[in-house]
């Protein structure tokens, strides 16, 4: 155990002796006070060969297509190249000797794995007291449900059902075990000590992934998870009278418009490393299978334009931060974790430099010169002023901003995406300003995304010629219903994880006590309609599993929001140093990746 977790640990080292120092501050017993000293020093020696103490560690995008937020679809084929930043060659340095490199490794081993038992110990604490909380009536209900909802192979439990709507004969693939709808499920487990369901969910959807799966005679590739999948019993051998369990995936061969779930890998990869985080399970991670299964994914969502598709980007980050954290470091993993870290520290820039607005940004845009041609051209993507939309110039507040949807040569998307941009608060995409702006924007404009119901899936909706041409006059997708500008209570967990990571729980509180108002009583729905949300979305599911699980983990998660350090990623300091540029005007002079953490996060 100590091996594996000493393996897991290294690429964690700042965040944990950060964490170590933290917590060396709080209030000790004499004694626990005499063992934590030591261990904060450590941590501050490990500290000062990487980052400034005094240094600000918070953090901070992403579209998603028009119509499924939640899947990821094919490359978008007029998407800009990703923009690395440039970066200054260092003088070379002599290498340390043999004899100090070991000694050093080792320091930072003891290090890392001491302030990692201190960070279990406070997460285990937190389990109890998520376990002695008094519940609402409301939380007693969702308990039960989502209870119901479990899925059970071969006598364990390996997911739960997307919805169990008693109401409606035509399940569809609603009594499916989705991955990504599970994944609320999973945080509400794992945030009351019951960890054996995701164990068995992680492991088994593993067994699942894609190896040569096709989709009408087309391959999405290698390192595929599924969808979703059904537990079947099918004859044993043939025998009509004996029969087993079988584990039936789905790699979108039935999905609408046969989407392939690029998706699935990442949310895989996240619930991953917040198991390992929440149980201490590390010798989990490190088993040969599951190792192979993250290098298939890496290897899958890391070729060449697979994150240029807006709607995976900020969840594509995320699971690359968590994917640093949960992979085997050794001579192998090497290339791949370089690999990792250049396409973070680009992704960062790029997202950050160019999918940010607000007030001044979109000034700027207005006033922009087109064709031009330079290396230092300021409107690089040649973008018209004329494509402002009319309601945006009234719409964004004087204080706060967001990322938009969608950047591509001579067009933006100013659409306000929830998903992406919360996910990029959480994963430590957009910088702390840029997470402050965001959530100072929902704030000032609660009346569009929070209103009757949490959360906005995106604002606004398309309505007349842009909803004809870009949903094909899909009848699902009407204005202000579904995937176009719907209200998707599901959304409420991320939000929290987003107020609680800024210190903005207030904001967290208010939208909960929203949701507590209707939920219940509507049973539980999975969209609302209309631009307030007042209404059940007209084909909205009852009883929708993401829905429950997402509102109890919100509620958890809101009492103890030390637990939401699972899920969260810190500002990372190495990747930042390729990201100093994004201040600099002039595109061809190259950047001090020493200036990166005095700069960025301004």
């Amino acid at each position: 155990m100590a091996a594996a977790a000493i393996s897991h640990l290294r690429r964690g080292a700042v965040h944990n002796a950060l964490l170590c120092i933290s917590l060396s501050r709080r209030r000790f017993s004499s004694s626990a006070l005499s063992a934590a000293s030591p261990l904060a020093a450590a941590a501050r020696r490990l500290l000062s060969t990487t980052a400034d103490s005094a240094t600000s560690l918070s953090g901070e995008h992403y579209k998603p297509p028009p119509f499924d937020p939640f899947r990821a679809a094919t490359l978008s084929p007029s998407a800009p190249p990703l923009e690395s930043p440039p970066i200054e060659d260092e003088a070379p340095s002599s290498p340390p000797a043999p004899e100090e490199a070991a000694a050093s490794e080792a320091a930072h081993e003891q290090a890392t794995l001491a302030c990692q038992e201190v960070e279990l110990e406070g997460l285990k604490a937190g389990v109890e007291a998520v376990k002695s909380r008094e519940e609402s009536p409301e939380e007693k209900e969702a308990w039960w449900l989502l209870g119901r909802s479990v899925v059970n192979y071969c006598g364990s439990a390996v997911g739960t059902v997307a919805a169990n709507d008693p109401s409606t004969s035509q399940m569809l693939n609603y009594d499916q075990v989705f991955i990504r709808d599970f994944v609320p499920s999973a945080i509400a487990f794992l945030l009351k000590g019951e960890s054996d369901i995701v164990k068995n969910f992680l492991l088994h959807t593993l067994q699942l992934q894609s190896w040569e799966k096709t989709v009408d005679c087309y391959s999405p590739g290698q390192g595929l998870m599924p969808a979703s999948f059904k537990v079947r019993s099918v004859p044993l051998d043939g025998n009509s009278e004996a029969f087993e369990e079988v584990l039936d995936p789905d790699f979108g061969e039935s999905a609408i418009g046969r989407v392939a779930p690029v998706d699935s890998g990442l949310w895989w990869i996240i619930l991953l490393r917040a198991y390992g985080k929440i149980t201490g399970d590390y010798a989990l991670q490190e088993r040969v299978d599951v190792q192979t299964g993250i290098r298939l994914i890496l290897n899958l969502c890391l070729s060449d334009g697979f994150d240029m598709f807006p709607t995976l980007l900020a969840l594509f980050y995320s699971a690359l931060r968590c994917a640093r954290e949960v992979i085997g470091v050794n001579d192998g993993s090497k290339n791949l974790i370089r690999a990792i870290n250049n396409r973070l520290s680009a992704l960062s820039f790029h997202i950050r430099e160019y999918y940010w607005v607000d007030m001044k940004k979109i000034n700027e845009i207005y006033r922009y010169k087109t064709e031009e041609y330079s290396h230092d051209a300021i409107n690089k993507f040649n973008i018209y002023p004329e494509q402002i939309p009319s309601w945006l110039a009234d719409w964004i507040p004087v204080k706060g901003g967001y990322l938009i949807g969608n950047l591509q040569p001579a067009h933006m998307d100013f659409r306000f995406f929830s998903l992406g941009n919360l996910w990029a608060i959480v994963s430590s995409l957009a910088t702390q300003r840029q997470a402050e702006g965001i959530l100072n924007l929902i704030e000032a404009k609660w009346d569009d995304i929070v209103a009757n119901m949490p959360l906005k899936i995106c604002y606004p909706a398309l309505e007349y010629e842009e909803w004809r041409i870009i949903t094909g006059s899909d009848p699902k997708n009407t204005p202000w219903s579904y995937h176009n500008g719907g209200s998707w209570p599901t959304l409420l967990w991320q939000f929290t994880l987003a107020c609680i990571k800024m210190g903005r729980r207030d904001l967290a509180r208010r939208a909960i006590e929203v949701a507590e108002k209707r939920l219940s009583d509507d049973k539980w729905p999975e969209y609302y309609d209309t631009r307030t949300g007042r209404f059940i979305g007209k084909q909205s599911r009852l009883y929708q599993t993401w829905t429950i699980a997402g509102y109890l983990s919100s509620k958890m998660l809101l009492d103890c929001p030390d637990m939401a350090s699972i899920l969260i990623c810190d500002e990372d300091f190495e990747l930042l140093e390729g990201c100093a540029c994004s201040l600099n005007k002039n595109a061809r002079t190259k950047c001090s990746r020493r200036a990166a953490k005095s700069q960025v996060l301004v």
